[in-house]
């Protein structure tokens, strides 16, 4: 597991080996372990408050916006009119707080395996796990994977703010998983989840994209800019049952594109602008 030494926690990983990114942490704010995973979360001078799962960074109060807006508001605006959400996996309450700012939402449930990961959110993170207030929201300390199997055609959008595919994640990468987010979903849902980076997982990148378009009448898959994550971007893989998803379908209010910070309707469009190699990896055979 990964250590501070000498005052700088660096984030290593299988999946990215022979790199690290590096923090200089000012203190060390809570350390346990939870059923599942460790949690560790950390006050930093370049980045704030920074949560880490088993040794890899998952938000930091720095650059999270980019990363909570875009899973979110990507498929909330390809969608036309979404009232039902589910979120699998979001445990710091981010992307609930975006999907909180779609008044056309009438109800949101989160399935969360470690309810460690929202206590900790709540103590340390309030700014995100605000979300957690909004009272459509329903909390359920389960396996999404497990949770969806009983709730057959009734999401209109289904975000999956996922870790990486080691550990509690694993079975949110599976074909399996899937299939059955795709028959939870109503007439002309969408999906969304956290698509890994084209630099450093390109094999996982390619699966997803070609599970994805086997599933779904339409699949695409964008990027965004996030600093503290490895090679400083993610994906965002995407499914539809209808809609275009490379657009918005909706109009965002000025109100609402006010509050935001990274999320806009021409870079809701723009991040589906890969580079070349990136093109080809995912093109359909």
């Amino acid at each position: 597991m990964n250590e501070i030494k000498d005052g700088w926690f660096s984030e290593l990983s299988v999946l990215w080996p022979g790199r690290a990114l590096s923090l200089k942490v000012d203190k060390t704010l809570y350390s346990g372990r939870s059923k599942f995973q460790r949690i560790d979360v950390y006050e930093t001078g370049a980045c704030g408050t920074v949560l880490v799962l088993d040794g890899v960074i998952q938000c930091t109060d720095a650059d999270e916006f980019a990363y909570q807006e875009m899973l979110t508001h990507v498929p909330m605006f390809a969608h036309p009119n979404p009232e039902r959400a589910l979120v699998i996996g979001g445990g710091d309450g981010g992307i609930l707080r975006e999907l909180s700012r779609h008044d056309c939402i009438k109800e949101v449930d989160i399935c969360e395996i470690d309810e460690g990961v929202i206590n900790a959110a709540k103590e340390f993170f309030p700014a995100m796990a605000c979300g957690f207030d909004d009272p459509r929201v329903n909390v359920h300390i389960t396996d999404g994977a497990e949770f969806i199997k009983d709730r057959q055609q009734y999401y209109d959008v289904i975000i999956v703010d996922s870790s990486d595919p080691v550990g509690p994640a694993e079975t949110l990468f599976r074909e399996s998983f899937y299939r059955a987010m795709k028959s939870a979903l109503r007439g002309g849902g969408v999906i969304a989840t956290q698509g890994e980076s084209f630099f450093l997982h390109p094999d996982i990148v390619a699966k997803l994209v070609g599970t994805v378009r086997t599933l779904f009448a339409k699949a695409a898959y964008g990027y965004l800019m996030i600093p503290t994550y490895p090679g400083g971007h993610i994906g965002v893989c995407c499914g539809s049952l209808g809609p275009e998803i490379r657009k918005p379908s909706r109009a965002i209010s000025p109100d609402m594109q006010n509050r935001l910070k990274y999320y806009t309707p021409d870079i809701h469009c723009a991040a589906f602008v890969l580079p070349r190699f990136a093109t080809e990896l995912i093109k359909e055979e």
